[in-house]
Parts: structure tokens; C-alpha cells; sequence
């Protein structure tokens, strides 16, 4: 394999090429949800088999049953490890379109970043391992490991085919890496290496108290009210000091190791500074951890909707027969989702008034994921960034819930890398979408140290 500087040389000369390449992927309006948009979505898996077999792998289209799938591999030696890549070509839609500055599918350049949709989410991340893998390629001819990439279709509407694609090509994607390029490094930008996620469990709870809204007059001071009896039960779902009181919630929740205690304290966080970011006036919550620990390591449950009764202008004297709350909970190591979901339903239903009729809909579960600090994928990423950046990663969890990594670390086997390439501002999901060039550029890089680092062993 060239050494590190020949690689970047022979990736620098082809800078104009790889950008352009990207620019001309971003025009495809590649958008999940459209069903006019189907031509499109065929296009883009054509645009990037290109791409990958012009790196020498092998292609192929995988039907899901909804938008397809992108398979590639490319085998170098079976005694090497094995990299899989994963990663999404579908976007969001562009509306409203009014707020754009420019058509969300004619990428412009301004400021050195690339304005349009999917540029950050997620083209532009999955973009830099196919340049990667082609730099290497055109290198040597070679590569350093194995590799595999999953490109798929429906990410931006949840990705419901994606657990039946995994398990039904298992074997095709066994790998003893999955690496993945779909989020944001911290503000500097600080490189950034993120190895845990929450798990998700969301419920709709429905409380009922009789067959049709009843007039406050006639029935005021007799009926009972839904409203009432749901803000109540949502009331005690915590005590006074932020601590959620649904039985048995805490009991598998594992705490923060020294190691990943240390790591948290090279985290560049301000407290005030999100606090005042997000306009918020306290930082309330569990007690005895700090903001930054609830963020990442502490499950939560908050209440992310709430309705019932008349909510047109004026006044309309009803007591309502029905109300509504949906709620979700952020769940930590070794938290089984399902088990909190039915604790939790199980909870709403004891403590709802004996008139009322409560009826709890489950309607997703996601599992957490944790990857080893000191495993081959997160050691490699670690020599791959100082290569590249000269210093260190900052090793982060998130709040957030990406199932897909729990489903790979359950089906497969494998460690997970998650390896940011944007930023926080790049304005994912909204107008004016963007991407950093240079970012996109020193994502190539990276991710081309990232595939010598796990051929040479981590």
C-alpha cells in the first residue's frame, strides 16, 4: 500500500473530481417519500454502482420491497478483516422550498460549503468512504481490507425494510466492522469519534371517560375529565426531584466507567452556553449528574404531545370524553426497551382513576448501542483521525437512537464505528442544507487511514 503522504497527494490531485462527482450525486432528487420521485431513487443506486465498480467491487441491487438497496463488496484476502459501510442515498424533502436560498437540487458553493439537499444527510458522508475506497484503488490497484458497502433507500422514512434486508443477507454482510458517516462532530470542529447511543421506547397513552363530550353545564361537577385525569397521571410520572417513578425503571441502567468518565471530561461542553442556545432559562433533572451525563448516559421520559377537548378559537363550554399523550423514553445500557415500554404502560394503568378507561399503544422500540473503546474499529478510527488531524478524537455518546447500529451489533456480530464527518450547523432536515468542502475532503482522507489502520490491525 502507498505510504500516508503518497495517498493524500494522489487524493488532494483529485479534489476537483471528487467534488464535482458529489455535486452532480446531489442533483439527483433522490427523495423517499415522493412516490414521483422513483426514476430518481434507481438513478442514484446507478450513479453510485458506478462509482464503486469502478473501485472493483462487485455490485448489486437488493429489492426490499419498498425503494432498493445498494450492495458492494470487494474481496482482498479472507484473512484480512473485513469493513462494512453503511450509509443512505435517500434525502429528505426539499419543501419549503420559499425558504431556500438557491433550488435544493442545483448545489451551490458559498461560503466553502455545499448548499443542498442531502449534501450532509447523508450523500456527502457516504460519499467520502466511495472516493476512499477509489483512491485506494487507484493507487495500487488494491485495497488494504475487505470491504462492503449497504447503501440504502428509506432511511428518511424509517428504514422499514432494512431489519428484513439485514437478516434475510446475513451472510453477504458479515463483516468484523460497520462503519457509518451520518452525523455531527462537535463545534470547532473538534474530531470526534461516537461509540453509544440511547435506545428508544414510544407510547401514545388514551384516556377515555365517557361516550361523547358532554356540555360543562349539564354535566359539570359529575363527570369526570380526561384531561384532568391524564395531567395528573403524567404529573406523577416523576417525583420533585426530576427522578422518573415508573417501578423497576432504574434497575438495568449501567453507569459510566472511569475510563468513560475520563473521556467525558475532554468533552469541550458548556453548560451555559446550550442553556442559552436553546433559550432555555434552567437546566432541570435527574439529580447528582451533570448536564452532559443526562444528555448521553441517563435514560429520560418526557411527554412529546399532549391533546384533548376544544382547541378552536373562543370558547366552547365541553368536558371532552377523550384525551391524549404521547411520551417518549431515551434508554441507556442495559435497558431492555419492550421491558420499559409494558413497566411503564403497566404504570399509566394503575395509577389512572378508577372512572376512566386507559388504553396504551406502543409504537416504537429501538435498542441502545455501545461500542469498545478499546476495540479494532474505534482503534483504527482513533489512528485514522490522528493521521489525518494530528491530534486525538473526542469520544462522545449521544442522545439520540439509531437502531439500525443495535441491529447490526444483534445480527451481525460486528462493532460499530460511527464516524461524523459534518457539523451541528450543517442544517440537516431544513432549508439550506450544507456540507463543508473541506470537511467533505478530509472525510476522503480519513476514511482512506481508516481502511490501512484496520488492514495493518488496528
Amino acid at each position: 500500500m502507498p505510504d500516508a503522504n503518497a495517498l493524500h497527494d494522489r487524493i488532494a490531485s483529485n479534489a476537483d473530481r471528487d467534488l464535482n462527482d458529489l455535486l452532480n450525486l446531489l442533483r439527483i432528487p433522490s427523495v423517499s417519500t415522493d412516490p414521483s420521485r422513483t426514476s430518481a431513487m434507481r438513478e442514484t443506486v446507478d450513479y453510485l454502482s458506478r462509482d464503486l465498480q469502478a473501485a472493483g467491487f462487485q455490485t448489486s441491487v437488493w429489492e426490499t420491497g419498498g425503494h432498493p438497496a445498494l450492495f458492494a463488496e470487494r474481496t482482498i484476502d479472507a484473512s484480512k478483516p473485513t469493513v462494512l459501510v453503511y450509509g443512505h442515498y435517500d434525502v429528505q424533502p426539499a419543501d419549503p422550498l420559499e425558504l431556500w436560498d438557491s433550488d435544493p437540487f442545483d448545489p451551490q458553493i458559498v461560503d466553502g460549503r455545499i448548499v443542498a439537499r442531502g449534501a450532509s444527510d447523508d450523500k456527502g458522508q457516504v460519499y467520502a468512504h466511495v472516493k476512499a475506497v477509489l483512491a485506494l484503488h487507484e493507487a495500487t490497484g488494491t485495497l488494504p481490507c475487505n470491504v462492503k458497502f449497504l447503501i440504502e433507500g428509506e432511511e428518511e422514512i424509517g428504514s422499514p425494510n432494512l431489519g428484513a434486508t439485514v437478516e434475510a443477507h446475513g451472510k453477504d454482510l458479515q463483516s468484523d466492522v460497520v462503519l457509518i458517516s451520518d452525523g455531527a462532530m462537535l463545534p470547532g470542529p473538534t474530531p470526534t469519534l461516537t461509540y453509544g447511543l440511547r435506545g428508544l421506547a414510544y407510547l401514545e397513552v388514551r384516556v377515555t371517560t365517557a361516550d361523547r363530550d358532554l356540555h360543562s353545564g349539564a354535566y359539570g361537577g359529575a363527570a369526570p375529565n380526561p384531561i384532568q385525569a391524564l395531567a395528573e397521571m403524567i404529573a406523577g410520572l416523576k417525583d420533585d426531584q426530576g427522578r422518573i417513578t415508573v417501578p423497576a425503571f432504574y434497575d438495568h441502567v449501567r453507569e459510566l466507567g472511569d475510563d468513560e468518565r475520563t473521556q467525558l471530561e475532554r468533552v469541550p461542553f458548556d453548560a451555559d452556553a446550550f442553556q442559552n442556545d436553546a433559550g432555555l432559562t434552567a437546566t432541570p433533572g435527574e439529580p447528582g449528574y451533570s448536564v452532559l451525563e443526562r444528555l448521553w448516559a441517563r435514560p429520560t421520559l418526557d411527554v412529546n404531545g399532549i391533546g384533548g377537548g376544544f382547541q378552536g378559537e373562543g370558547s366552547k363550554t365541553v368536558i371532552p370524553n377523550t384525551a391524549f399523550a404521547k411520551i417518549s423514553c431515551r434508554l441507556v445500557p442495559d435497558q431492555d426497551p419492550a421491558a420499559i415500554a409494558n413497566a411503564l404502560e403497566a404504570h399509566l394503568k394503575r395509577v389512572a382513576p378508577h372512572n376512566a378507561n386507559v388504553e396504551v399503544l406502543q409504537h416504537a422500540h429501538g435498542r441502545w448501542a455501545l461500542s469498545p473503546l478499546d476495540g479494532d474499529g474505534m482503534t483504527a478510527a482513533t489512528q485514522a483521525i490522528r493521521a489525518v488531524d494530528g491530534v486525538d478524537p473526542v469520544y462522545v455518546r449521544t442522545g439520540g437512537s439509531i437502531p439500525v447500529v443495535a441491529d447490526f451489533q444483534r445480527l451481525l456480530g460486528s462493532d460499530v464505528v460511527l464516524l461524523d464527518m459534518g457539523l451541528e450547523s450543517d442544517r440537516i432536515h431544513s432549508p439550506n442544507e450544507t456540507f463543508d468542502v473541506a470537511l467533505y475532503h478530509r472525510g476522503i482522507r480519513v476514511s482512506a487511514e481508516f481502511f490501512r489502520a484496520i488492514g495493518q490491525g488496528g
